[in-house]
């Protein structure tokens, strides 16, 4: 399968996007490279094969996400600039 240079013309007016004529050609060229890569890989057979979720064979390095309570709110106010003895005041952005 080919693209015409009406197609990649046709591809660009529905993507809104502007191109030059002379980008049409080569477009049309590079499309029709890359679509027949993919029917070449199409005709693989791929049915015994495992799918592959990540290229690399490592486990996650990140902790489980539990909720834990490591600090008392006068613990956490002790190092704030300013509080009301229950919240942190800040200045008023808007």
């Amino acid at each position: 399968m080919s693209i015409s240079k009406e197609d990649v013309a046709k591809i660009a007016t529905l993507s809104r996007l502007s191109l030059e004529e002379n980008k049409l050609d080569q477009f049309a060229g590079q499309l029709s490279s890359i679509i027949e890569y993919m029917q070449k890989l199409n005709e693989l057979e791929t049915t015994d094969v495992e799918p592959l979720y990540s290229p690399v064979d490592q486990t996650t390095v990140l902790r489980e996400d539990v909720v834990e309570k490591k600090f008392t709110r006068e613990e956490l106010l002790a190092n704030a600039p300013e509080d009301d003895g229950q919240y942190l005041i800040v200045p008023r952005i808007i």
